[in-house]
């Protein structure tokens, strides 16, 4: 017990003695950001109100910045909360302020802390101390893409929306269109569609508007749209297609859009150089551009070249991440980032847990569907995922499989890499290669030796 004792006082000794907090910036100020009001915190030696309280209008944004540069503030520190800190940021970086998004997670408060104003004051102290790390933002250009970028994906969804309703539509009439055509919205389901609202209502003649590439025969098809024509459903089904039809127009301007900005960006390619590319298999909603030709300007690397990587996907990354690579220091950083790697919580020298963190990121959503789609690829990347699945489950095999995605994208976004698929069977060979010297290894650690039965000779 004495011992205990003893040891106890020396690390409280210890702790007395070590250095106080090193402040870092020393003209930081904490802003609590809110829908309707945002409380300011500064240095108690810089204003007699050292806490204040400002509102979200413009000029009270403004007369907000104003009141810092008098108190001398270069920093600010806020959390991201909501969308409610972008004009805030806006306004402050006009006036010249360094601005630190954080995450509110790094700003936490103790119990019994929890009030605006000392979330504000806060905030400050941990900024003046180094304490809080910046988020990731990707240049200005890049935001801008992303906007764009994000609101076409919402309008692709309200327009998957109507499609539902549609479905409901026809399902209610008993109108099984859905189970004779893969896609209703396709060439064969919205002429049909189209066909009934004109006042069609023979199943016979609506099924002899079936594409000759649609699987299911005329007569399959004319059962079932064998149903019971109800004004209400039919007037549902209407309004349905009226709004697809808008979200479809609103999809092709917003196309537009992004391939004039996009046009609008620095090059750093040449779209002469790029390589053609085979003819694969086309996904909805694609853009009425040529997406690859704008990307492979824009970053003057061919992404599509990985193997599962779209033009589409490309374009989510890009738009979250940026094409400058040198803001993650490594690519281990951007894995991390992107919340593909493993998360080790690391208690008593031992792991306890060792799961990805919870994180919702575009970039890092597209690239797992992306290593989904490799289940069937004849490819070496298709060839690690199955064997993650074998080893691990289909879950973990996906982040794994988009984990290497992202490395490869890392790699030729900031190295200039030039990805070559080396094919399924080399993969293989490669893999089974490591295998066998790693049971040499294990064999001469045991004090055995491995002997090729077909050779007779010592497997070294």
């Amino acid at each position: 017990m004495k011992d205990r004792g003893r040891s106890q006082s020396s690390c409280a000794q210890s702790h007395r003695s070590s250095e106080p907090l090193r402040i870092v910036h020393p003209d930081a100020a904490g802003i609590d950001i809110g829908s309707r009001k945002h409380y300011v915190a500064v240095p108690p030696d810089r204003d007699p109100e050292p806490v204040r309280c400002f509102g979200c209008l413009t000029p009270d944004l403004q007369a907000m910045a104003q009141w810092l540069k008098a108190c001398g503030i270069k920093t600010v520190a806020m959390e991201s909360t909501g969308v409610y800190w972008i004009p805030v940021m806006q306004v402050l970086e006009e006036y010249g302020l360094e601005v630190y998004r954080v995450d509110a997670r790094q700003a936490k408060n103790m119990p019994g802390r929890k009030t605006d104003v000392k979330d504000c004051q806060w905030l400050q102290q941990l900024h003046v101390h180094g304490m809080l790390t910046r988020a990731f933002r990707p240049a200005d250009a890049i935001c801008v893409l992303r906007s764009y970028w994000r609101h076409r994906k919402d309008l692709v969804e309200m327009a998957s929306m109507q499609i539902q309703r549609m479905q409901k539509s026809l399902e209610q009439m008993n109108l099984q269109l859905h189970k004779v055509l893969s896609d209703i919205t396709g060439v064969t389901g919205m002429r049909i569609v189209r066909a009934i609202l004109a006042g069609e209502r023979n199943p016979l003649v609506l099924a002899q508007m079936r594409h000759p590439l649609v699987k299911s025969s005329e007569d399959t098809i004319a059962k079932a749209l064998t149903g019971d024509w109800r004004a209400e459903h039919l007037f549902t089904l209407r309004q349905a297609v009226e709004l697809y039809d808008v979200y479809q127009q609103k999809i092709e301007a917003c196309d537009g859009e992004i391939d004039r900005y996009m046009q609008s960006l620095e090059a750093r390619g040449d779209p002469k150089d790029l390589p053609p590319r085979g003819r694969g298999t086309r996904r909805k909603n694609q853009v009425h551009f040529d997406l690859r030709r704008q990307l492979h300007r824009l970053t003057g690397a061919d992404l599509t070249s990985i193997d599962a990587i779209d033009a589409m996907t490309a374009q989510t990354v890009i738009s979250e991440c940026g094409i400058d690579m040198s803001r993650f220091a490594t690519e281990k950083h951007y894995s991390s980032w992107l919340g593909l790697c493993p998360n080790h919580q690391i208690t008593g020298g031992k792991i306890r847990r060792r799961r990805t963190r919870k994180v919702r990121n575009r970039a890092a959503q597209a690239l797992r569907v992306a290593a989904q789609s490799l289940h069937k690829s004849k490819t070496a990347l298709g060839a690690y995922y199955r064997r993650m699945r074998g080893r691990l489950g289909p879950a973990k095999a996906i982040t794994a499989t988009a984990h290497k995605l992202a490395i490869l994208i890392y790699r030729v976004l900031k190295y200039g890499m030039k990805y070559v698929d080396q094919g399924q069977q080399a993969y293989e060979n490669q893999y089974q290669q490591r295998m066998l010297q790693m049971l040499v290894k294990r064999a001469k650690q045991m004090g055995y030796a491995m002997v090729d039965l077909r050779s007779g000779e010592v497997v070294s």
